[in-house]
């Protein structure tokens, strides 16, 4: 019987394979932001350019959220679908870059289900602290005409309008904060960036995609990503992010659809 030793095991161990160098990451970073929400970023920084040099002013335009993409129903439906799910394919990317050495990125980011009664809660919290101000801040931003008139939903009340509204909700929470706060915070702390750099980094690049609806959301989402990468930070857990932001668009979405037209019109939503 052959002894073999610690010394002889660690010995024919195969090679650990070296880590993706800064050059590297610092590539697929670009790539993965470009492909989702660092396009959005550019386009509505356009747009707002565009928006402010318009003769009219700021606080007389509008911009609609899930906007109809066809005049009839079932084609409508199916290019909701259709942008939906492909819209969510950069999150499988970044979820697959984020899985090495056997272990889930899921787990990494705190997407896993090993603590459901705790992430609701701190989900619900984080979605108050954040809706309530949010809506506050939007009245006033109309009032101080900085920001458009935003309109939740310019879809047709069709059968499948509140299942469409469900899916968009969630698109949006699971594509933002997986990727501008779960995906991009974990790959600064692989490219050593210090903390506050990296909040930074990931509350413009969410205040910028929403440049489209103007000043104030510019502002008001810039805050949110400033609390919403701080709590990553301290949990390391983004599934009460995304529950949050769920919540917070679902609100928006169906509050938009099933509250009075003239109570919307108060707050300059209409």
């Amino acid at each position: 019987m052959v002894r073999v030793t610690s010394q002889d095991a660690t010995e024919h161990a195969p090679p650990t394979a070296p880590g993706p160098s800064a050059r590297r990451l610092t590539a697929e970073v670009w790539i993965v932001i470009g492909l989702s929400l660092g396009s959005s970023a550019v386009y509505a920084i356009v747009n707002i350019i565009e928006r402010l040099t318009r003769e009219t002013a700021l606080r007389e335009q509008a911009t609609q959220i899930n906007r109809q993409l066809h005049t009839r129903p079932m084609f409508d439906l199916t290019y909701q679908l259709l942008g939906i799910g492909f819209s969510l394919v950069p999150v499988l990317l970044a979820l697959y870059l984020l899985s090495s050495h056997g272990r889930s990125a899921l787990a990494r980011l705190g997407l896993d289900r090993t603590r459901p009664g705790r992430d609701l809660l701190a989900g619900l919290g984080l979605a108050a602290l954040i809706g309530v101000p949010g809506l506050g801040l939007y009245v006033v931003g109309r009032a101080l005409g900085i920001t458009v008139q935003v309109q939740a939903v310019g879809i047709e009340p069709h059968w499948w309008a509140v299942p469409v509204l469900l899916l968009s909700a969630a698109r949006s929470a699971v594509l933002e904060e997986v990727i501008a706060v779960g995906y991009l915070t974990e790959r600064l702390r692989d490219l050593r960036w210090a903390v506050p750099a990296s909040i930074a980094a990931s509350a413009l690049l969410r205040a910028s995609y929403h440049l489209y609806q103007g000043i104030g959301p510019f502002v008001g989402n810039a805050v949110m990503g400033v609390v919403f990468a701080w709590y990553y930070h301290r949990t390391r857990r983004v599934g009460p992010l995304v529950l949050a932001h769920f919540a917070i668009d679902l609100v928006a979405f169906l509050g938009y659809l099933l509250l009075p037209p003239e109570l919307l019109a108060s707050w300059g939503v209409r």
